[in-house]
């Protein structure tokens, strides 16, 4: 029996099969938690109270959610169950227990909720692998970033200095600079530069490339945010970067995704728990900075913003001057040449010129690049840039 109404005249009752019905009894002292024996049918129906272990009740694991005097709400696989409260069996809400639909709560297994889903441990090695260190990354200057002078210039002010002479800056009493936007087309240096930056101010470098934060499991997503800030605030000095924050730190509005709410909700509180001892600085970076969430241009958090532009024909020119620096080539190259042939073209597409040009020399058997490997590979990048849509060079194509 599952229940009796308020007159005690209408007795409610569960199958086997999962249906459910009810009869009337008339003095018949039936209550919930009786089994009973029904047979015949119509007026001839009879019902007979019998042994309660002729209907077994299966038991179950879950975790009490509710607690009144009547009734407890137990949460067991994904679903709410309503059993009967009885006073046999002390027990609070939190509680992991084994109940049944008809014995109501058999026994406490754990104070503890039981946690349906065990997140896989974040362990250090997880989070080492957002941290970028080695002699190549040391090794870079600042004379390996070709063009845009004024942007490497403001870089140096609002994330360098501050890590490098953060105690002078304290000192003062100067707000600390704990957050930096980079914004900009793609390929326009924004990754090289917050390398170039960690380098030269001897700071950990942790990356995070959007999509990457993301975890299938609930609330591992926000548990690796913190360990890698926590890591961050261990060292010296550190910078965490995040690529594409649009991708991780979007509008939190109707649209937004429940896992996206909570990573950008746990992200403003790391940055908000910076404090005056602290020596790290996010920087972030995004080609569409409308798609951030309003929160997060707020002081204290990336409210410092740089813009890179596409490199003018001088920044083009230093570029592939500095580009070509690191590779074996046969001088002079016709850098002015391509230089003005490439208005409109980002810095990673300037470097894929370089990288055509070393795939044709290898092809024929050369040990170095020749003019001829640096127009073909201008040329094959120009045809790539038409292909997928982008604006073909102003003047005329080379010969």
């Amino acid at each position: 029996m599952t229940g009796v109404s308020a007159d005690g005249h209408r007795v409610f009752f569960d199958l086997r099969s999962g249906d459910s019905g009810w009869f009337d009894q008339d003095g018949d002292g039936f209550s919930t938690g009786d089994v009973v024996l029904m047979s015949g049918e119509g007026s001839g129906k009879r019902i007979d109270r019998i042994d309660a272990s002729a209907w077994p009740d299966d038991l179950w694991v879950g975790v009490v959610k509710i607690k009144l005097d009547d009734v407890t709400v137990v949460e067991a696989s994904g679903r709410n169950r309503k059993v009967p409260t009885r006073a046999e069996v002390a027990y609070e809400v939190g509680n992991t227990v084994e109940a049944g639909d008809v014995r109501g709560v058999a026994r406490v297994l754990s104070e503890e909720p039981i946690k349906y889903i065990e997140l896989p441990a974040i362990s250090e090695d997880v989070v080492d692998r957002f941290r970028t260190e080695g002699s190549s990354d040391r090794q870079l200057t600042f004379d390996d970033f070709g063009g845009l002078s004024s942007v490497v210039k403001r870089a140096i002010e609002l994330i360098e200095l501050p890590l490098e002479r953060h105690d002078e800056l304290a000192e003062i009493g100067a707000r600390a600079i704990k957050g930096v936007l980079f914004t900009g087309p793609p390929g326009t240096g924004k990754t090289m530069l917050a390398r170039i930056i960690a380098a030269q101010a001897d700071a950990a470098f942790f990356e995070i490339s959007g999509p990457e934060i993301f975890s299938k499991w609930y609330g591992q997503s926000e548990e690796l945010l913190r360990r890698i800030f926590e890591a961050a605030a261990k060292e010296e000095r550190a910078i965490i970067f995040f690529d594409e924050i649009d991708s991780v730190a979007g509008q939190r509005d109707d649209d937004a995704h429940e896992a996206s709410r909570r990573v950008v909700a746990q992200l403003l509180t790391l940055m908000d728990g910076f404090d005056s001892t602290s020596n790290v600085v996010v920087i972030a970076a995004t080609n569409r900075p409308q798609d951030l969430d309003v929160a997060l241009r707020r002081p204290g958090r990336l409210d410092w913003e740089i813009e890179f532009p596409l490199p003018s024909e001088e920044d083009r020119l230093d570029i592939l001057i500095k580009s070509a620096q690191r590779l074996r080539t046969m001088d002079p190259m016709p850098h002015e040449f391509v230089a003005t042939r490439t208005d409109g073209w980002s810095s990673a597409e300037l470097a894929a010129i370089w990288t055509e040009a070393s795939l044709l020399a290898v092809a024929d058997h050369r040990r170095a690049i020749f003019v001829e490997d640096y127009i073909g590979g201008f040329e094959r990048v120009e045809r790539q840039r038409e292909r997928i849509g982008n604006q073909p060079a102003k003047a005329g194509s080379a010969v």
